[in-house]
């Protein structure tokens, strides 16, 4: 069970094969056509969608700190309030480039778009695990 970001490293430095991470920072929003009921609930901290505003593709080797994964991604100057986690395993020893990762990586910034969040890793800004339902 994956509870945080350095468990999901752990588990990622086990696999067979070498892993590449994707990341989709999201910043949480309320539409611009959201009732009192969810104006009220956002404020509180619950409901909102999520809106992608960085992705980006690192190998495992360069992605094992979370606080610097952090701190690069405030030098962008976006803010975000959740991250989304996938991994993608090489082939044969070989790690996937950043080229074989661009269409995962954009597929994966639609599905979160579209709120199909079950296949990533959601993470809060200290690396832990959240439950988003």
């Amino acid at each position: 069970m994956i509870s945080n970001y350095t468990d999901l490293i752990t588990t990622a430095q086990t696999q067979a094969e070498p892993q590449r991470l994707l990341f989709v920072f999201c910043r949480a929003e309320l539409p611009d056509e959201a009732s009192e009921q969810e104006k009220t609930a956002f404020q509180n901290g619950e409901g909102g969608a999520l809106n992608p505003v960085i992705c980006v593709d690192k190998p495992l080797s360069e992605a094992r700190d979370f606080e610097a994964l952090v701190a690069e991604s405030r030098h962008t100057g976006q803010v975000w309030d959740v991250l989304f986690v996938a991994a993608m395993s090489g082939r044969g020893g070989s790690m996937p480039s950043t080229d074989e990762a661009q269409q995962p990586l954009t597929m994966m910034v639609e599905s979160i778009r579209l709120g199909h969040l079950g296949n990533y890793l959601p993470l809060d800004a200290s690396g832990e695990a959240i439950s988003l339902g």
